[in-house]
Protein backbone atom coordinates (compact mmCIF):
# COMPACT_ATOMS: atom_id res chain seq x y z
CA UNK A 1 0.00 0.00 0.00
CA UNK A 2 1.11 3.54 -0.92
CA UNK A 3 1.87 5.94 2.18
CA UNK A 4 -1.07 8.04 3.10
CA UNK A 5 1.42 10.85 2.54
CA UNK A 6 1.80 10.30 -1.39
CA UNK A 7 -1.95 11.59 -1.68
CA UNK A 8 -0.17 15.22 -1.58
CA UNK A 9 0.80 15.01 -4.73
CA UNK A 10 -2.14 13.39 -6.84
CA UNK A 11 -3.45 14.48 -10.00
CA UNK A 12 -6.58 15.90 -7.99
CA UNK A 13 -4.62 18.07 -5.59
CA UNK A 14 -2.33 19.50 -8.08
CA UNK A 15 -4.80 20.66 -10.38
CA UNK A 16 -6.46 22.41 -7.78
CA UNK A 17 -3.05 24.28 -6.78
CA UNK A 18 -2.88 25.29 -10.29
CA UNK A 19 -3.88 28.72 -10.23
CA UNK A 20 -3.19 30.22 -14.09
CA UNK A 21 -2.49 34.27 -14.48
CA UNK A 22 -4.42 34.47 -16.98
CA UNK A 23 -7.80 33.26 -18.61
CA UNK A 24 -7.32 29.11 -19.19
CA UNK A 25 -8.64 29.10 -22.75
CA UNK A 26 -5.34 31.62 -23.81
CA UNK A 27 -3.04 29.19 -21.61
CA UNK A 28 -4.49 25.87 -23.78
CA UNK A 29 -3.73 28.39 -26.71
CA UNK A 30 -0.31 29.32 -25.31
CA UNK A 31 0.58 25.92 -25.19
CA UNK A 32 -0.69 24.36 -28.60
CA UNK A 33 2.22 27.04 -30.12
CA UNK A 34 5.02 24.85 -29.15
CA UNK A 35 2.94 21.74 -30.38
CA UNK A 36 1.99 23.42 -33.42
CA UNK A 37 5.67 24.30 -34.72
CA UNK A 38 6.92 20.85 -33.75
CA UNK A 39 4.60 18.96 -35.73
CA UNK A 40 5.50 21.14 -38.69
CA UNK A 41 9.13 20.67 -38.02
CA UNK A 42 8.24 17.09 -38.12
CA UNK A 43 6.10 17.63 -41.62
CA UNK A 44 9.06 19.35 -42.95
CA UNK A 45 11.55 16.43 -41.89
CA UNK A 46 9.33 14.07 -43.90
CA UNK A 47 8.92 15.75 -46.94
CA UNK A 48 12.60 15.80 -46.74
CA UNK A 49 12.81 12.26 -46.83
CA UNK A 50 10.27 11.89 -49.38
CA UNK A 51 12.26 13.99 -51.80
CA UNK A 52 15.57 12.79 -51.57
CA UNK A 53 14.70 10.15 -54.45
CA UNK A 54 16.59 7.06 -54.48
CA UNK A 55 19.15 7.37 -57.60
CA UNK A 56 19.61 3.78 -59.58
CA UNK A 57 22.59 3.21 -62.01
CA UNK A 58 21.25 1.40 -65.01
CA UNK A 59 24.01 -0.56 -67.15
CA UNK A 60 23.13 -1.06 -70.67
CA UNK A 61 20.25 1.55 -70.68
CA UNK A 62 19.97 2.08 -74.49
CA UNK A 63 19.51 -1.69 -75.04
CA UNK A 64 15.50 -3.11 -75.61
CA UNK A 65 15.08 -4.31 -71.90
CA UNK A 66 17.52 -1.27 -70.36
CA UNK A 67 15.25 1.32 -72.22
CA UNK A 68 11.95 -0.44 -70.84
CA UNK A 69 14.08 -0.53 -66.95
CA UNK A 70 14.48 3.33 -67.14
CA UNK A 71 11.54 4.27 -68.67
CA UNK A 72 10.02 2.54 -65.71
CA UNK A 73 11.76 3.77 -62.70
CA UNK A 74 11.02 7.04 -63.95
CA UNK A 75 7.76 6.03 -63.88
CA UNK A 76 7.94 4.75 -60.06
CA UNK A 77 9.83 7.80 -58.96
CA UNK A 78 13.64 7.15 -58.99
CA UNK A 79 15.98 9.41 -60.16
CA UNK A 80 18.31 7.19 -63.15
CA UNK A 81 21.49 7.03 -63.77
CA UNK A 82 21.67 5.90 -67.27
CA UNK A 83 25.32 3.87 -68.30
CA UNK A 84 25.55 4.30 -72.09
CA UNK A 85 28.46 3.46 -74.59
CA UNK A 86 27.06 5.59 -76.88
CA UNK A 87 25.47 9.54 -75.36
CA UNK A 88 24.62 10.66 -78.58
CA UNK A 89 22.16 7.43 -78.77
CA UNK A 90 21.10 7.64 -75.68
CA UNK A 91 19.79 11.20 -76.43
CA UNK A 92 17.70 9.85 -79.42
CA UNK A 93 16.23 7.76 -77.57
CA UNK A 94 15.56 9.38 -74.61
CA UNK A 95 14.37 12.94 -75.86
CA UNK A 96 12.29 14.83 -73.68
CA UNK A 97 14.88 16.17 -70.83
CA UNK A 98 14.22 15.24 -67.05
CA UNK A 99 15.59 16.02 -64.38
CA UNK A 100 15.65 12.69 -63.01
CA UNK A 101 17.04 11.31 -65.79
CA UNK A 102 21.44 11.78 -65.91
CA UNK A 103 23.04 10.09 -69.42
CA UNK A 104 26.56 8.81 -68.10
CA UNK A 105 28.99 7.25 -70.97
CA UNK A 106 30.57 3.86 -69.39
CA UNK A 107 31.45 0.30 -71.29
CA UNK A 108 31.44 -2.34 -68.68
CA UNK A 109 34.17 -4.31 -70.73
CA UNK A 110 36.55 -1.05 -69.41
CA UNK A 111 37.34 -2.18 -66.15
CA UNK A 112 35.85 -1.40 -62.61
CA UNK A 113 37.98 1.60 -61.96
CA UNK A 114 35.75 3.74 -64.76
CA UNK A 115 33.04 1.78 -63.89
CA UNK A 116 32.93 3.32 -60.58
CA UNK A 117 33.78 6.76 -61.46
CA UNK A 118 30.63 6.35 -63.72
CA UNK A 119 27.86 4.88 -60.54
CA UNK A 120 29.63 7.22 -58.32
CA UNK A 121 29.08 7.22 -54.66
CA UNK A 122 25.66 8.63 -54.92
CA UNK A 123 24.40 6.00 -56.31
CA UNK A 124 21.80 3.43 -54.23
CA UNK A 125 21.33 0.04 -56.38
CA UNK A 126 22.99 -0.68 -60.01
CA UNK A 127 20.74 -2.84 -62.52
CA UNK A 128 22.83 -4.66 -65.08
CA UNK A 129 20.55 -5.35 -68.35
CA UNK A 130 23.88 -5.34 -70.33
CA UNK A 131 24.05 -7.94 -73.49
CA UNK A 132 26.38 -8.67 -76.03
CA UNK A 133 26.05 -7.91 -79.58
CA UNK A 134 26.09 -10.97 -82.10
CA UNK A 135 29.13 -10.99 -84.21
CA UNK A 136 31.76 -12.82 -85.39
CA UNK A 137 33.87 -12.34 -82.31
CA UNK A 138 32.93 -15.52 -80.08
CA UNK A 139 34.57 -14.05 -77.24
CA UNK A 140 31.79 -10.99 -77.18
CA UNK A 141 30.10 -12.97 -74.74
CA UNK A 142 32.65 -13.33 -72.34
CA UNK A 143 33.50 -9.60 -72.55
CA UNK A 144 30.11 -8.39 -72.02
CA UNK A 145 28.25 -11.07 -69.77
CA UNK A 146 30.93 -12.35 -68.19
CA UNK A 147 33.64 -9.93 -67.18
CA UNK A 148 31.95 -6.98 -68.20
CA UNK A 149 29.32 -8.09 -64.96
CA UNK A 150 32.24 -8.95 -63.01
CA UNK A 151 33.35 -5.49 -63.33
CA UNK A 152 30.21 -4.00 -62.55
CA UNK A 153 30.17 -5.49 -59.06
CA UNK A 154 33.90 -4.72 -58.55
CA UNK A 155 32.43 -1.11 -59.43
CA UNK A 156 30.04 -1.32 -57.15
CA UNK A 157 32.19 -2.61 -53.89
CA UNK A 158 34.67 0.26 -54.40
CA UNK A 159 31.80 2.65 -54.25
CA UNK A 160 29.51 0.99 -51.49
CA UNK A 161 26.99 0.04 -53.83
CA UNK A 162 24.82 -2.86 -51.77
CA UNK A 163 22.59 -3.49 -53.98
CA UNK A 164 22.60 -5.51 -57.27
CA UNK A 165 20.09 -6.35 -60.13
CA UNK A 166 21.02 -8.76 -63.09
CA UNK A 167 19.10 -9.76 -65.95
CA UNK A 168 20.33 -13.15 -66.82
CA UNK A 169 18.63 -15.93 -68.87
CA UNK A 170 16.45 -19.47 -68.26
CA UNK A 171 18.37 -22.53 -68.78
CA UNK A 172 22.15 -20.42 -68.16
CA UNK A 173 22.35 -23.92 -65.87
CA UNK A 174 20.88 -25.81 -68.70
CA UNK A 175 23.74 -28.51 -68.65
CA UNK A 176 23.15 -29.52 -64.71
CA UNK A 177 19.31 -29.43 -65.49
CA UNK A 178 19.79 -32.03 -68.10
CA UNK A 179 18.62 -29.83 -70.65
CA UNK A 180 21.88 -30.12 -72.93
CA UNK A 181 20.02 -30.54 -76.21
CA UNK A 182 17.14 -28.41 -75.67
CA UNK A 183 17.15 -26.41 -78.80
CA UNK A 184 17.01 -22.95 -76.83
CA UNK A 185 20.22 -24.13 -74.93
CA UNK A 186 22.14 -25.33 -77.77
CA UNK A 187 20.95 -22.17 -80.02
CA UNK A 188 22.37 -19.70 -77.07
CA UNK A 189 25.66 -21.10 -76.61
CA UNK A 190 26.39 -21.55 -80.48
CA UNK A 191 27.61 -18.18 -79.92
CA UNK A 192 30.30 -17.65 -77.46
CA UNK A 193 29.17 -20.00 -74.97
CA UNK A 194 27.00 -17.21 -73.97
CA UNK A 195 24.80 -19.41 -71.20
CA UNK A 196 27.96 -20.75 -69.80
CA UNK A 197 29.12 -16.93 -69.52
CA UNK A 198 26.14 -15.65 -67.96
CA UNK A 199 26.09 -18.80 -65.23
CA UNK A 200 29.74 -17.71 -64.77
CA UNK A 201 29.13 -14.23 -63.89
CA UNK A 202 26.03 -15.08 -61.66
CA UNK A 203 28.52 -17.44 -59.42
CA UNK A 204 30.30 -14.24 -59.09
CA UNK A 205 27.77 -12.30 -57.62
CA UNK A 206 26.88 -14.73 -55.23
CA UNK A 207 29.89 -15.13 -53.53
CA UNK A 208 30.25 -10.86 -53.19
CA UNK A 209 28.60 -10.74 -50.96
CA UNK A 210 26.51 -8.24 -52.48
CA UNK A 211 22.75 -8.22 -51.73
CA UNK A 212 21.71 -9.34 -55.56
CA UNK A 213 18.17 -10.32 -57.24
CA UNK A 214 19.17 -12.50 -60.16
CA UNK A 215 16.19 -12.70 -62.74
CA UNK A 216 16.24 -15.25 -65.22
CA UNK A 217 13.81 -14.80 -67.55
CA UNK A 218 12.50 -16.86 -71.02
CA UNK A 219 12.84 -15.74 -74.36
CA UNK A 220 12.54 -12.17 -74.51
CA UNK A 221 9.41 -10.24 -76.86
CA UNK A 222 9.22 -6.76 -77.79
CA UNK A 223 5.00 -6.92 -77.89
CA UNK A 224 3.28 -5.39 -74.99
CA UNK A 225 2.76 -7.99 -72.34
CA UNK A 226 -0.22 -10.72 -73.25
CA UNK A 227 0.02 -12.91 -70.49
CA UNK A 228 0.49 -12.70 -66.51
CA UNK A 229 3.84 -13.50 -64.97
CA UNK A 230 4.58 -16.79 -63.73
CA UNK A 231 7.92 -16.76 -61.12
CA UNK A 232 9.51 -19.92 -60.07
CA UNK A 233 13.21 -21.04 -58.25
CA UNK A 234 16.38 -20.96 -60.07
CA UNK A 235 16.56 -23.87 -62.33
CA UNK A 236 12.98 -24.40 -62.79
CA UNK A 237 11.84 -23.34 -66.58
CA UNK A 238 13.09 -24.78 -69.82
CA UNK A 239 11.43 -22.82 -71.97
CA UNK A 240 8.65 -20.12 -72.55
CA UNK A 241 8.49 -16.19 -73.45
CA UNK A 242 7.77 -13.41 -71.98
CA UNK A 243 7.24 -9.59 -72.60
CA UNK A 244 10.29 -7.34 -71.93
CA UNK A 245 7.89 -4.75 -70.50
CA UNK A 246 7.61 -7.73 -67.68
CA UNK A 247 11.27 -8.39 -67.21
CA UNK A 248 11.77 -4.49 -66.51
CA UNK A 249 8.81 -4.22 -64.44
CA UNK A 250 10.27 -7.32 -61.77
CA UNK A 251 13.47 -5.91 -62.11
CA UNK A 252 12.03 -2.46 -60.99
CA UNK A 253 10.10 -4.24 -58.45
CA UNK A 254 12.74 -6.12 -57.38
CA UNK A 255 14.62 -2.89 -55.70
CA UNK A 256 11.05 -2.10 -53.65
CA UNK A 257 10.26 -5.71 -52.19
CA UNK A 258 12.66 -7.11 -49.57
CA UNK A 259 11.54 -10.75 -50.22
CA UNK A 260 13.56 -10.14 -53.61
CA UNK A 261 16.94 -10.00 -51.58
CA UNK A 262 19.55 -12.72 -52.44
CA UNK A 263 17.42 -14.56 -54.66
CA UNK A 264 17.36 -15.65 -58.39
CA UNK A 265 14.45 -16.19 -60.11
CA UNK A 266 12.89 -17.45 -63.52
CA UNK A 267 10.21 -15.91 -65.13
CA UNK A 268 7.95 -16.17 -67.94
CA UNK A 269 4.28 -14.93 -69.10
CA UNK A 270 0.96 -17.26 -69.75
CA UNK A 271 -1.99 -16.39 -70.33
CA UNK A 272 -4.01 -19.04 -68.38
CA UNK A 273 -1.89 -17.93 -65.16
CA UNK A 274 -3.68 -15.98 -62.41
CA UNK A 275 -2.45 -12.42 -61.79
CA UNK A 276 -0.46 -12.71 -58.67
CA UNK A 277 0.64 -9.22 -56.54
CA UNK A 278 4.73 -8.84 -56.30
CA UNK A 279 4.68 -9.82 -52.69
CA UNK A 280 3.23 -12.98 -54.05
CA UNK A 281 5.55 -13.66 -56.62
CA UNK A 282 8.48 -12.83 -54.44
Amino acid sequence: MWPITMAASSPLLLLRSFTPTKPFSKTIRSLRKPLKFYSNSIRMEISEIEAEKKKIFVSGATGKTGKRIVEQLLAKGFAVKAGVRDAEKAKSMFPNPNEDLQIIKSDVTEGSEKLANAIGDDSDAVICATGFQYSWDLLAPWKVDYYGTVNLVDACRKVGVKRFILVSSILVNGAAMGQLLNPAYVFLNAFGLVLVAKLQAEQYIRKSGINYTIIRPGGLKNDPPSGNIVMEPEDTLSDGSISRDQVAEVAVESLLHQQASYKVVEIVARTEAPKKSFVELF
